[in-house]
């Protein structure tokens, strides 16, 4: 399994990012709490106000194969909340390909966590066989789509969702991912 690790943010905010465990149901309902209703609607692509037990046993109780989540937890912070989730599930049907999901506490958007966690949750995959993420994202969420736009990800009209594809060896992604892990990402120039 691999390691936990502590990672400082934009803001200068510790967190400790390890693999997710059956004890943390309690967290993970706390940070659904923390998620504002719209962030809550993007995720999980309809109202959500709680989690049923069944649905915290389902995303704690992963195998760490076919099902990964990586937790982000503020080290700083009183009890040291939930603030980030990362996971993917393998598609049983394709192997090589798994649904890939991020959600990351509203105070805590925008301080570079979703990225550290997409890096993470890409090597992991890699690890475990997995080459291609698939996503599927409400057309609203703009600024997902950008995002995965300038990393060369491809769409495809699915449902009313937008089901978005991307390679993780060849991908764009994967070496801005591996570039901001090991600090060898030139930094953009200033216009």
């Amino acid at each position: 399994m691999p390691p936990e690790l502590i990672e400082t943010l934009a803001d200068g905010t510790r967190v400790l990012i390890r693999p997710i465990r059956p004890e943390d149901k309690e967290k993970l309902a706390a940070g659904l709490k923390q998620l504002s209703p719209r962030s809550r609607y993007l995720r999980f692509m309809r109202p959500v106000a709680d989690l049923s037990d069944r649905e915290l046993a389902y995303l704690t109780e992963v195998d760490y194969t076919d099902h990964f989540a990586w937790a982000a937890q503020a080290v700083d912070l009183p009890g040291q909340p939930g603030v980030g989730v990362a996971r993917y599930v393998r598609d049983p049907l394709d192997p090589e390909v798994a649904e890939a999901a991020v959600a990351v506490i509203d105070d805590f958007q925008g301080l570079g966590l979703g990225t550290i966690l997409m890096r993470l949750l890409t090597e992991t995959a890699l690890d475990n066989g997995i080459g291609r993420f698939r996503a599927y994202v409400l057309p609203e969420n703009r600024k997902v789509l950008k995002s995965l736009q300038k990393r060369g990800a491809e769409f495809r009209s699915a449902d009313g969702l937008v089901r978005v594809d991307f390679p993780l060896e060849e991908s764009p992604l994967r070496e801005i991912l591996r570039g901001s892990a090991d600090g060898s990402l030139p930094a953009e120039p200033h216009s």
